[in-house]
């Protein structure tokens, strides 16, 4: 086999690199040259399957083509040898009148892409050609057939003919013939309509269908190279994630029939069903039929162990084959077939692709068989199969009405009474009311609301808008964005397309993992798996579903595996618990202004009205208490394990009444003469704490330094509720975040005060505290200072969700829905950036701080806690650049653990290679 090199461009192509290889020369391992299908191929004859005679014309050849407009000089010489060789190993001649070799033109990329690019069979048949075939096979009806299937996918796929054209005459020639399926039509008939075939290439594509098989077999390569940046391909590979630089490979395989009648056939097969997993017989098989007709549905096929009673000797070889090629792949294998009068030919062998729950059950029946090991079961399952098992669907069989779709923000699936603000769904749910909260937009004052809804559902907003982020938080089911519904809060109702109107209390559903929005009442399927996770099934019990234990299995392969460890973002004790269940171990966030929401409200408006320090002071005396009071709750529920507690961080006018609202009032008391004091000084209040662009002005630590005894407060808190929990013999592992800092200078002024605070209260109490203080790495200045702030940091935690939004200067509440999907579908973006973590950017500066950081303190830690935790792929950079935890919402920790694990399985199957 010859060996590529680096290719040398010149003006005519490519030279010196060997553009084909026969089905003999390759293996399963050159995916990247020859493609799947040409490499599986190469494999099935390695090991001695009958697979007919071919080659393969590899991905270089196509991007060669693709890059300069021209196949390789080289290309046409090579296919010549190649194809001359094919013909004396088949005692046939490409496309000769007396005894014509036919071949197929398939595409295979490095990665499956069904039905995305081109295929062409039959090629070699013409009008002379048909004759040999027809006398060759005696049979002249299958000669005509295939023609006539040649013409028609050659017309379309080549010529770009429109495929309803034929499919019209064919309809119409049936009708002729007063019959309903294909295989009615008799040789005249089909002759007919070949005739009828070539005079439409003729009329739409304004030349003759081409008599020449070599000039058919060179159009065919090259429409399959075409084929690769066709819309429907290059749709598939933004939504896969599949680079757009990889080319296609083709193969020409000489072709083997299943049109011969009924000892013939074409079928599809897997090793195990693709659907549970379970070992069995599980495929299609249709008698007298190419390919395409399974694919198409224009005939309905028999269940695959029906081939033992039509062909018992094929099945027997296709049964051995199959378990040949499991035990071979060690995996689920998807095959291709077909008999040609009772001989068995493969055609393609691939992985296949399987549901999430038989992803699962798969992996560990081959752990349990011997063939993969426990690092290899981790690479067979993904964070985005598990998280499907574990959200709650519909009934898919259930007859729905939908009335709107916006943005997938948070999966599940809800049904509820609709309601219009947070007060009502409160209320309703206390009642014993299932709701979902419909707002325009949500906001902190809605968190109550959020919290009782059993789904939220907004006209605004994107995937990291405040609901959509605070109900992945909560594992509530949310859709965002649905534009198209008329949210009108005042009038408590909804108007969907078409008129309707939901008013509150009518009942609505809402798929979190879809987007879709149905009227009335959609049935839902619980999930297991957060059963599971909750406690409430436990794997080994006699009533624990298959599925469970194959879960329960692999996550304990990924624990045992992973390096990362993986905490909660939790603000309360009972989210603290949920984590823990989930196996979180610790928290990494817990974000204390939502501890200011509800009922401390009042206190807040007086701190920030406060105009004297006493009256400030007295505000914080008050706060200090419940803060306590929250902190010993948090303390107790993560005993032993550690909690990273942000100091507040949002702008202050979040917690002031909307300023219109405000003014109208004030207009309305001063009109009527009515006393207004107090709501007048609210709203100088808001009028002076009110930014253009808050989430860029006064917050965080500067909050801490311009409002004096704010973080005092907090971390007096803090200290207490430690000393308290340590007093009844706990084990309170607290670490105070210093949030927004862009100079270590404001980390020293506000470390410095925590410092003084810490030892008055182990004065105090006489408890000896390790209280442990860093800050939030939000800010691109925090990230290229990182080794100054180090030094006065005991630990970082990267947050990506504000990295993100300063480093691309997106405002994340408005760029999703207003120009993100233009940037999805142009290819911009292969995924949202606060969706997966931009590596080239926002990673490159957590990777350089991380590296300042440890330079300044070696025993630096590091975490992250945005959005970014919790996502599969992102979880994968964190394990690389070496940071110690990723921190999470609670539904999404058995996610991330898994991810760690499989990021640690392969880090290490790339040591060892």
């Amino acid at each position: 086999m010859s060996e590529n090199k680096d290719p040398h461009v010149t003006e005519n192509g490519v030279e010196g690199v060997k553009f084909v290889y026969d089905f003999t020369e390759g293996n399963k391992d050159l995916k990247d040259l020859l493609g799947g299908k040409g490499a599986n191929l190469a494999e099935m004859t390695n090991l001695g399957l009958p697979v007919p005679p071919g080659f393969t014309i590899t991905t270089e050849a196509c991007k060669v083509y693709l890059d300069s407009g021209q196949e390789p000089a080289a290309l046409r010489d090579e296919v010549s040898a190649h194809l001359s060789a094919l013909e004396d190993r088949m005692g046939k001649k490409l496309g000769q009148a007396d005894n014509p070799l036919l071949v197929s033109v398939r595409s295979g990329a490095k990665f499956s892409m069904p039905g995305m690019m081109d295929t062409v069979l039959n090629i070699g048949l013409s009008d002379k050609s048909v004759q040999g075939l027809a006398k060759q096979a005696g049979d002249e009806r299958f000669a005509w057939d295939s023609y006539r299937r040649l013409i028609q996918m050659f017309g379309k796929t080549v010529l770009g003919v429109e495929g309803e054209l034929f499919e019209d005459a064919l309809e119409a020639a049936k009708t002729a013939k007063k019959v309903t399926v294909d295989t009615e039509l008799e040789a005249a008939d089909l002759k007919k309509l070949v005739a009828k075939f070539k005079k439409i290439v003729k009329t739409e594509a304004g030349r003759d269908f081409p008599q020449d098989p070599r000039e058919q077999m060179d159009l065919a390569i090259k429409a399959v190279f075409d084929s690769w940046n066709g819309d429907r391909a290059k749709l598939y590979r933004r939504q896969e994630r599949i680079p757009h630089d990889l080319g296609t490979a083709v193969n020409v395989c000489s072709m083997v029939f299943g049109n011969l009648g009924p000892d013939s056939g074409t079928g599809v097969a897997f090793t195990r069903d693709p659907a549970s997993g379970h070992q069995g017989v599980y495929g299609d098989y249709l008698q007298n039929a190419q390919g395409e007709d399974v694919v198409a549905g224009i005939r309905n096929t028999v269940p695959l162990a029906e081939l033992e009673q039509i062909d018992k000797r094929s099945y027997d070889q296709l049964m051995q084959i199959m378990e040949t090629l499991e035990n071979h792949y060690k995996d689920l294998c998807d095959i291709e077939f077909t008999i040609e009068r009772g001989q068995l030919w493969m055609l393609q062998t691939r992985v296949g692709k399987r549901t999430a729950g038989a992803a699962f059950r798969i992996a560990t029946q081959l752990v349990d068989q011997g063939l993969i090991d426990e690092a290899e079961a981790l690479q067979r399952v993904t964070g985005a199969q598990l998280a499907q098992l574990m959200f709650p669907r519909f009934d898919e069989s259930a007859k729905v009405e939908q009335v709107g779709r916006g943005i997938a923000a948070s999966p599940g699936a809800a049904v509820g009474k609709a309601v219009f603000d947070s007060y009502t769904a409160v209320k309703w749910s206390r009642s014993g009311e299932k709701v979902i909260l419909v707002r325009r937009e949500t906001n902190p004052d809605d968190l109550d609301g959020m919290i009782a809804a059993e789904g939220i559902l907004t006209s605004r907003g994107g995937k990291t808008s405040h609901a959509a982020v605070v109900a992945r938080g909560m594992g509530k089911t949310c859709v965002c964005g649905a534009e198209e519904l008329e949210v009108d809060t005042k009038r408590r109702r909804m108007t969907v397309p078409g008129g309707h109107v939901v008013e509150e209390g009518d009942v609505i559903s809402i798929d979190g993992s879809s987007g879709k929005v149905y009227l009335g009442e959609v049935p839902v399927v619980p999930s297991p798996v957060v059963e599971y996770f909750e406690g409430r099934m436990h794997a080994g019990a006699d009533d624990a579903d298959e599925l469970v234990e194959a879960v329960h299995r692999i996550m304990a392969f990924a624990d045992r595996k992973r390096r990362l460890r993986v905490r909660a973002n939790a603000d309360n004790a009972e989210d603290a618990l949920r984590a823990r269940r989930f196996g979180a171990q610790g928290i990494g966030l817990c974000r204390t202004e939502h501890m200011f929401l509800g009922d401390r409200r009042e206190l807040v408006e007086r701190l920030i009205l406060a105009d004297t320090e006493a009256e400030r002071e007295e505000s914080l005396k008050e706060l200090l208490p419940l803060q306590k009071k929250d902190f010993v709750e948090l303390f107790e529920a993560m005993d032993g394990l550690p909690v990273t507690i942000r100091l507040l961080d949002p702008p202050l006018h979040e917690f002031l009444p909307d300023i219109t609202e405000l003014s109208v009032r004030v207009a309305l008391a001063e009109s009527r003469q009515e006393p207004h004091e107090n709501e007048l000084r609210l709203l100088q209040a808001v009028h002076r704490l009110h930014e253009q662009n808050p989430m860029l002005g006064l917050r965080g630590v500067r909050l801490g330094l311009v409002i004096p005894g704010l973080f005092t407060m907090q971390v007096r808190a803090i200290a207490e509720a430690a000393a308290e929990r340590k007093a009844a013999k706990g084990d309170p592992r607290a670490e105070v975040m210093i949030p927004l800092v862009g100079t270590v200078q404001e980390l020293e002024i506000v470390r410095e005060e925590a410092d003084r605070v810490i030892a008055e209260v182990e004065e105090a109490t006489g408890t000896r505290l390790k209280l442990a203080i860093g800050t939030m790495i939000e800010l691109p200045r925090a990230a290229l200072t990182a080794g100054q702030i180090a030094e006065a940091a005991e630990f970082f935690s990267f947050g990506t969700n504000d990295l993100t939004q300063t480093v691309w200067g997106f405002s994340r509440d408005d760029v999703e829905a207003s120009f993100f999907t233009a940037y999805l579908e142009k290819g911009i973006f292969g995924v949202s950036p606060f969706e997966t973590i931009d590596r080239d950017g926002v990673g490159k500066l957590v990777r350089d701080a991380a590296k300042a950081g440890r330079e300044t303190r070696p025993d630096l830690k590091l975490g992250v806690c945005g959005e970014h935790g919790g996502d599969p792929e992102s979880v994968h950079f964190f394990h690389e650049v070496g940071l110690d935890y990723v921190s999470c919402s609670p539904f999404r920790i058995p996610v991330a653990r898994l991810e760690a694990g499989r990021a640690a399985s392969q880090s290490q199957g790339s040591d060892h290679r």
